[in-house]
């Protein structure tokens, strides 16, 4: 199985929409995606995801179907929890505890930190996190400790459109990387292209390959001018 991961378009935060670039950006994403050969399509969701994907469904004929789990993460201090700098943002904090922590960069303890351990984001990991793993498992995808089996077969390709944040889950825990590691090192923009190969290398085990990630190339004059994240 192929995954084709998209982030939507610019968008209209207040009104969960696309802004008239965004719109641009989502129709040249289509013609982009094109190129691949997408047997289903899947969002997020929110407008703004749901609108970025519209253009590439009607381009392919397919129904978009709706992922819960993969709604944009929010973050902020726990209930009763001493607060969190920074408002909890994520990105922010994954930089911080990089530079004050460098020893956390590969290491699961990231979750123990007060940056994250008291902060609402944790809890959004774990959801996306199972709820990935469980929509791979339709695909016959089993989670195998850091990897994945593949119990039947599968040559489908998938697009799926989601969100900055809960798209950083996915790559922080499909790739085996720690949270904050991917939120400091792998920033993707709006509308970008990003494809996960999840073909078994040896007796059904899948190893998951990055075959392509944050390819904007196809934007061209219509790329959005800042990397900003959802709220």
């Amino acid at each position: 199985m192929r995954l084709v991961f998209i982030r939507h378009g610019d968008p209209d935060y207040q009104n969960d929409c696309l802004t008239p670039l965004g719109r641009m950006q989502a129709g040249h994403t289509a013609t982009r995606l094109q190129s691949e050969p997408i047997d289903r399509i899947y969002a997020s969701p929110m407008g703004r995801t749901i609108e970025t994907a519209s253009y590439t469904a009607r381009l392919y004929g397919l129904e978009i179907q709706p992922l819960g789990f993969m709604h944009e993460i929010d973050w902020g201090t726990v209930p009763g929890a001493e607060t969190v700098p920074f408002g909890g943002h994520p990105w922010t904090l994954g930089f911080r505890l990089l530079t004050e922590c460098p020893a956390l960069a590969g290491s699961p303890k990231w979750r123990n930190h007060p940056y994250f351990r008291d902060n609402l984001c944790l809890g959004y990991y774990d959801q996306v996190a199972a709820g990935f793993d469980a929509f791979l498992e339709r695909f016959g995808l089993f989670r195998k400790g850091m990897l994945y089996e593949a119990k039947k077969p599968c040559e489908e390709t998938i697009a799926l459109f989601a969100h900055g944040g809960s798209g950083a889950v996915m790559f922080a825990h499909v790739l085996g990387l720690s949270f904050p590691f991917v939120l400091a090192t792998m920033p993707y923009g709006v509308c970008s292209v990003s494809v996960i190969d999840f073909t078994p290398q040896h007796e059904g085990l899948v190893i998951p390959r990055l075959e392509l990630f944050n390819d904007m190339a196809h934007l061209g004059e219509v790329k959005a001018e800042r990397l900003h994240f959802d709220k």
